[in-house]
């Protein structure tokens, strides 16, 4: 589609097409900031000063006092201590926080073994070093967590998210965890499994904040990966919980819990719209005022998604209070905050004129020229999009108004020299906007001038 199409029809027109090219287009980017984002899979490392740094190479030994072919042969031994042995010393190597040796156990045939310990529920102390040892493989590369997907390990961890053992069933958690996080695939061969109903059952006992801690992060992982998208009908039964969990304490559950709202937003307007039926979005925009930017960006993005939706939903957020705590955002320490805070502004300017009178009204319009005239690029490039976004929605009275009040056309029009042609594309569509309010009053040789002496 071309650039002028999109720009010339923004969702004060019933949110059309183009503008959710946009929002995918930067979602996507968003997606692949993953030192932005938060983990997709997490080790369960041990420091064990046993575990010295010469054990680090293939054919590597846990414990001199047993080997690995020891260690796989020790896996059904029928005496127990033997099997819990060999299966801890398997752990061992999988947890040192270097260069852990999964692919050389994984070719030694460990685990379907491991699998089968699952089931040992007679010791749950084999069961955890097991799951443990299988949290740690699937931790690794796709091909890794194949291995431990194709033991047909899943429907095991499952069902030990019930265990009466509060370990074995946290490090249940964990694996699935990992499982899920490995990508869309994964992900739905876990929820096919009813992990869904499991979790809604854990959530139910008291648990440690620990193991908390893993269930969100699995939940949060089970919305995430696209394409395709977790599919609505496990969104709609995980919506309650997280609503829920959005009013914890600890930083740790509220960021994954965060996260996963900006997942399942990361979408069409009816998953938006399920958030928005959820009471998600006042406490969302609460969240926006955290400390911790671990909680900041996560509710920020989910919010950035909600506001490229319908102008009702788009009302949710304004009436939430976004708008004043976007004020501040834009002009928060790090760079990717301001970003993401100049992007939501941005899909607000996209709105009618009513939505967009709330952004003047709220003194935005001098935080995006700040950002214009000393943000990093990305930042200015979003910055821009707002100003020709509100240029392309706004009345003239409005345009108007900020032309008069806020000196902007030289922090905006400086944005032509950039080299990133669709930036200088959307500037030039502002001002051809403005030219055009100017013209409607009479006023087109005055714009004209002001943007000469710009350029000058």
């Amino acid at each position: 589609m071309p650039e002028n199409d999109r720009i010339n029809a923004y969702k004060n027109h019933a949110k059309h097409e183009t503008m959710k090219l946009r929002r995918q287009e930067v979602t996507v980017e968003l997606r692949k900031n993953k030192k932005d984002d938060q983990l997709m899979k997490r080790r369960n490392i041990e420091l064990d000063e046993s575990l010295s740094p010469q054990k680090d190479v293939p054919g590597t030994q846990a414990d001199e006092s047993i080997s690995l072919d020891q260690i796989v042969a020790g896996l059904t031994n029928p005496d127990v201590k033997a099997r819990f042995d060999s299966v801890q010393a398997a752990r061992k190597m999988l947890s040192r926080e270097r260069n852990p040796p999964i692919d050389i156990l994984i070719a030694h045939g460990i685990v379907p073994k491991c699998v089968q310990l699952l089931s040992d529920f007679e010791h749950p102390e084999i069961q955890f070093e097991a799951a443990w040892t299988l949290t740690n493989i699937a931790s690794g590369t796709t091909e890794q967590t194949k291995a431990v997907i194709e033991a047909d390990s899943i429907p095991r961890f499952v069902a030990l998210m019930g265990s009466t053992s509060a370990n074995v069933a946290e490090q249940a958690v964990w694996a699935l965890g990992n499982i899920a996080g490995d990508g869309a695939e994964a992900r739905d061969t876990v929820l096919n499994h009813h992990v869904v109903a499991a979790l809604m059952h854990l959530l139910t006992t008291e648990l440690s904040l620990s193991c908390l801690r893993n269930v969100v992060w699995l939940i949060s992982n089970l919305c995430r990966n696209k394409p395709p998208a977790v599919a609505f009908d496990h969104v709609r039964n995980l919506l309650p919980t997280v609503a829920r969990l959005l009013h914890h304490e600890d930083s740790q559950v509220l960021s994954d819990t965060c996260w996963a709202l900006s997942y399942i937003t990361d979408d069409d307007n009816a998953k938006i719209q399920a958030v928005v039926d959820a009471g998600c979005v006042p406490r969302l925009c609460e969240l926006l005022d955290a400390k911790e930017p671990a909680i900041i960006t996560p509710a920020l993005r989910s919010i950035g998604n909600i506001v490229t939706g319908t102008d009702s939903q788009t009302d949710a957020v304004i009436s939430a209070g976004a708008v004043a705590r976007l004020s501040k955002l834009l002009r928060y320490p790090k760079a990717s905050i301001v970003k993401e805070a100049a992007w939501t502004v941005s899909n607000i300017t996209a709105g009618n004129p009513r939505q967009i009178q709330h952004i003047i009204d709220a003194g935005i319009i001098g935080d995006m020229i700040e950002v214009l005239a000393r943000g990093d690029f990305k930042s200015q490039k979003e910055a821009a999009w707002a100003i020709t976004n509100l240029t392309t929605g706004a009345s003239n009275q409005q345009t108007l108004h900020v032309l008069r009040n806020y000196n902007f056309l030289k922090p905006f029009c400086d944005l032509m020299e950039s080299k990133d042609s669709k930036t200088v594309k959307v500037v030039l569509q502002g001002v051809l906007n403005l030219l055009m309010v100017a013209d409607k009053v009479d006023g087109r040789e005055a714009m004209c001038i002001q943007i000469e002496e710009v350029e000058s």
